[in-house]
């Protein structure tokens, strides 16, 4: 069984990830185009998210619309909406489990080998939750 402190680095860092993915699965900007047309004045950025459309003008003004339905969205996007949650909810998980694993804590038990084991589940959760990330392609 590895040290704490490997142990916590590696937590930190998983959590860091975590946190990641829920930013990107929240923010707008998955696709980007733009829109200059004749004068620059009038000049537009269009982001595309899993959640909402939102167009940002050259005059500061932003405005999103959240998308009405699910069933009028594409197929790639339902799938990535669909695997972004999935990705979240075992992050979830493996932290709660983790955290249960780690030689830092007292949850689980004294008993080292079962704490490992532990630790093993919670490691190949986030395993889990990060190729379930790996198949999009939006």
């Amino acid at each position: 069984m590895a040290n704490s402190g490997l142990q916590i680095l590696g937590f930190t860092l998983a959590l860091l990830g975590l946190i990641a993915l829920v930013a990107s699965t929240i923010m707008p900007q998955w696709k980007m185009s733009s829109y200059a047309g004749d004068n620059i004045i009038t000049a537009q950025a269009i982001y595309m998210g899993l959640w909402m459309n939102c167009v940002y003008q050259s005059t500061g003004q932003i405005q999103c619309k959240v998308y009405d339905s699910i069933l009028a969205l594409g197929a790639s996007l339902q799938a990535t909406r669909a695997l972004m949650v999935v990705g979240i909810v075992v992050g979830v998980l493996a932290v709660g489990i983790s955290s249960v694993g780690m030689k830092c804590t007292r949850c689980g038990g004294d008993d080292k080998a079962k704490k490992s084991r532990i630790a093993m589940g919670g490691g190949i959760a986030f395993i889990l939750a990060g190729t379930s990330l790996d198949r999009l392609s939006l």
